[in-house]
C-alpha cells in the first residue's frame, strides 16, 4: 500500500473548499442562510483522529518490540489512517470554502459562524495529522523472504 501523497491531500482540500463555496453560493442566492457546521463536527473528527491513532498504536509497539503482528491488522489500521487523512482534507477545504464565502460578502459574518468554521479547519488538519502518524505506525519492516529473489519458474510451453 502506498503512502498518502500530499498531492491528493491538496486537491482533495481545493475540490472540498470548490464544494463549501459553491454551496454557500448556491444557498444565498436561493434566498436561504449560509450553511454553518455544528460545533459537534470539529468534536467527532478531534475522536476519529483519536481513533486512528489508537488503532495504530499497537502495530507500531509490536513493530518497535520485534514481535509479529498480523499483517491484516495493520492493513486495516493503515486503511483507516488513510480514510481519515482524505476526510480531513476534504473537510479542512469545505470549511475553508465556507469561510472564504463568509468573509468575501459585504456584510460582517455572525462571530459564531466564523469560530463554527475555524474550528472545522482546525480540527480536520488534526485529523490529517494524526491520520498520516497513525499511517507511519503502520510501516511494516519488510519480510525477510521478501527480501530474497526466488527462482523463476520456467515459463509454460517455452522451450526449444
Amino acid at each position: 500500500m502506498k503512502r498518502t501523497s500530499a498531492g491528493l491531500l491538496a486537491v482533495l482540500a481545493l475540490l472540498g473548499g470548490a464544494v463549501g463555496f459553491a454551496l454557500d453560493q448556491l444557498l444565498t442566492a436561493s434566498g436561504r442562510a449560509t450553511f454553518t457546521p455544528s460545533l459537534l463536527l470539529p468534536v467527532l473528527l478531534v475522536l476519529i483522529a483519536a481513533a486512528a491513532l489508537g488503532v495504530a498504536w499497537p502495530v507500531r509497539r509490536s513493530v518497535r518490540s520485534g514481535v509479529r503482528i498480523d499483517p491484516f491488522r495493520a492493513l486495516r489500521a493503515a486503511t483507516l489512517a488513510r480514510a481519515s487523512s482524505l476526510l480531513g482534507a476534504i473537510m479542512a477545504g469545505f470549511g475553508a470554502g465556507l469561510l472564504v464565502f463568509l468573509l468575501t460578502r459585504p456584510i460582517d459574518p455572525p462571530i459564531g459562524s466564523t469560530v463554527a468554521m475555524a474550528a472545522l479547519i482546525g480540527s480536520a488538519i488534526v485529523l490529517v495529522i494524526a491520520a498520516l502518524v497513525a499511517e507511519q505506525f503502520c510501516t511494516l519492516p519488510k519480510d525477510p523472504d521478501d527480501s530474497e529473489p526466488r527462482d523463476r519458474a520456467p515459463e509454460p510451453g517455452g522451450g526449444h
